[in-house]
């Protein structure tokens, strides 16, 4: 008996994987149907909404991969409804794909202005409809895998528009924006300063706008530009974690040591260190010498350890 050929029989069930969901926004039932239809046929899962209420009301519920979304519709139309999407934090990465007529080129402006990042043309051909449906979905698993890395190094990073309307965040910025109430718009202040960046004069390069009382102090610096309607913002935090301070108190450090310090203790390089502080590696040298004096060690991976020992030891207390 060929027991090879018995056992091909017993073959592992493949696991199920997740689907991309494509939200479709269009009052038209016959133009929903064919979408539907070739979205599916792609092995994409399809949302379906008839008109910008419904799909605002539908994102608070599901957050979609990628919008696909009819410019003209009755009430509220794709752009305002673009608008209205990029505003929700949870959503404001979602790539948004416009269907528009043919000729209609001041949609198409329109489009890219409200936040679109692409469109296609009626009638739409399906195969390149679903093409670029791919090529978006590639594209924003490539942003947010790299927004978390940047995450994961310590920089809080976003992206704000001239009107200081926050486009992106990485999700560490995005609960402390959360926490300030700044999760969709940036306070006053910091939206003047903002503004500030794009005229001739400039601004200056950090800026800490006013906390209301048991709020968290932090600091605005201004990166660069992104994109002619983008800047690229790094955010910090003012008043020390509590970690930082008992490495302060306990090991007779100043702020900026316990907080390079706390970095090494981390795992992080010299030059990471210096980026996430915003200081040059050279002074984070200048930094770690004086640390290992007061600390009596030799190294930093003893001062490390010295760290870690004296966390643990408070965690115990």
């Amino acid at each position: 008996m060929n027991t090879w050929t018995s056992c091909a029989a017993y073959r592992p069930v493949e696991p199920m994987t997740a689907r991309d969901i494509v939200l479709v926004v269009d009052d038209s039932p016959g133009t929903l149907g064919m979408l539907t239809d070739a979205i599916e046929e792609a092995g994409l899962t399809v949302l379906v909404a008839v008109a910008g209420t419904a799909a605002l009301s539908l994102v608070g519920k599901i957050t979609p991969d990628v919008i696909l979304l009819d410019a003209i519709m009755p009430g509220m139309d794709g752009f305002e409804t673009c608008r209205r999407l990029k505003q929700i934090p949870a959503i404001a990465h979602v790539p948004v794909i416009f269907m528009t007529g043919l000729s209609e080129t001041e949609h198409i402006v329109n489009g890219f202005a409200a936040g679109g990042v692409d469109y296609v043309t009626k009638p739409i051909s399906p195969d390149e409809l679903v093409a670029r449906i791919r090529v978006h979905l590639a594209n924003a698993r490539l942003t947010q895998s790299a927004r978390a890395a940047l995450d994961a190094t310590g920089r809080y990073l976003l992206g704000v528009d001239p009107q200081g309307r926050v486009l992106w965040s990485t999700p560490q910025a995005s609960r402390l924006l959360d926490a300030m109430g700044a999760a969709a718009q940036l306070p006053a202040d910091a939206t003047h300063w903002v503004g500030q960046l794009g005229t001739a004069e400039g601004g200056p390069p950090r800026f800490a706008p006013e906390a209301a009382p048991g709020q968290r102090r932090v600091q605005f610096g201004f990166v660069g530009r992104t994109g002619p309607s983008e800047l690229l913002l790094q955010l910090a935090e003012l008043d020390q974690p509590a970690q930082e301070a008992v490495l302060r108190d306990r090991l007779g450090l100043t702020g900026r040591e316990a907080e390079v310090l706390m970095w090494l203790a981390r795992g992080k390089s010299n030059r990471d260190i210096a980026e996430i502080l915003g200081l040059s590696p050279r002074t984070v040298n200048k930094h770690l010498e004086t640390i290992y004096d007061k600390l009596g060690v030799e190294n930093r991976t003893a001062a490390a350890m010295l760290a870690l020992r004296t966390l643990d030891g408070d965690r115990q207390g």
